[in-house]
């Protein structure tokens, strides 16, 4: 499949990272931007974050030559008028997301995909009431997603089937890993989570239990180390010998208790218990379960070493404590 020719409406965090990852999966990407100022800032916030990927050892060609591929325009009609995929990157406004999606659909060829990268509303909510709408749906990274590389494909109620298709091979073209969801709600599933986490958080600092410093340590060297390596069912998975089931039974009436606390019920019901061990069983088998945890501890281990010799290199980039003595 060659690669799809890609028009971006919006040249913010979000934009500008989304045609970093299109043009480096060799991808002719046209920028609009209405604002001049942040026009004329594209090629080198552009340049800066090609720079960041090749010293990774990320980019497999020049800053230059990706840089290339991608163009500002001088209105709507030359950057999404010949194109395969359109991404609105708006402010995050729905009335400004309705009138730049009628835009963009009057616009755009009849067969262009047209994907909003909204973190909360569904297209269900801006595109509803466009003629055409069934090419319509809602492609939301994280930031930044040429680092970060999950995409929730979140179609609506009328988005064509053959479009969520087409959207998540294009995706997957351009190195990212879709995730389409079955049905829309506010937030996705991305700040679901980080809402669920973010409300914790809060209120465990304003019940005096932990400091904002603590909390991220917690997150940032203890679940989130864990979680770049499996997720939060396969953890609960890995944690208890006889699997997810087992860790049901053990910790459910636990953690239904942390959710009456702030006055949540949700509890984890056997049928749902039973649904997600089915689910797990069928990705691992428990036969395989101990090689499976040896295998999360050997790329911990690997993460491990990685982010101390990153630490050891700030440690010694960090500027020496005077200690009133001549250094020898």
């Amino acid at each position: 499949m060659s690669a799809p020719a890609v028009g971006i409406v919006g040249a913010g965090s979000i934009g500008l990272a989304m045609a970093v990852v299109f043009a480096g999966a060799g991808s002719r990407v046209r920028i609009h931007e209405p604002s001049s100022e942040m026009a004329a800032s594209v090629p080198s916030r552009l340049d800066e974050r090609l720079r960041l990927l090749l010293e990774a050892g990320l980019l497999a060609e020049s800053p230059a030559d990706v840089a290339a591929r991608v163009s500002v325009g001088a209105g709507l009609a030359a950057a999404i008028g010949d194109v395969d995929l359109v991404f609105e990157c708006t402010p995050e406004d729905l009335e400004i997301k309705r009138a730049v999606f009628r835009d963009i659909a009057a616009t755009a060829p009849r067969h262009a995909i047209l994907a909003s990268t909204s973190s909360a509303f569904g297209a269900g909510e801006f595109a509803g009431e466009l003629a055409g709408r069934d090419r319509c749906l809602v492609l939301h990274p994280a930031n930044p997603p040429y680092l970060i590389r999950v995409v929730e494909v979140v179609p609506a109620p009328f988005t064509g089937e053959d479009v969520v298709s087409r959207a998540t091979e294009l995706l997957r073209a351009a190195n990212l890993i879709p995730v389409v969801l079955g049905a829309e709600v506010t937030g996705f599933v991305y700040n679901r989570l980080q809402g669920a986490v973010l409300r914790e958080a809060y209120c465990l600092v304003r019940d005096g239990v932990i400091d904002v410093e603590g909390l991220d340590t917690i997150v940032r060297e203890g679940l989130g180390l864990r979680w770049a390596v499996v997720g939060p069912f396969e953890t609960a998975d890995l944690n208890t010998r006889g699997g997810i089931a087992a860790h049901a039974v053990r910790l459910g009436p636990a953690y239904e208790r942390m959710g009456a606390e702030r006055g949540q019920h949700d509890p984890w019901t056997p049928e749902l218990v039973a649904e997600v061990t089915a689910q797990r069983r069928a990705i691992l088998p428990l036969d395989e379960w101990e090689d499976r945890t040896m295998w999360r501890d050997r790329r911990l281990a690997g993460l491990r070493h990685h982010l101390d010799q990153q630490n050891e290199r700030r440690l010694c980039r960090a500027p020496a404590e005077s200690t009133g003595k001549e250094l020898a």
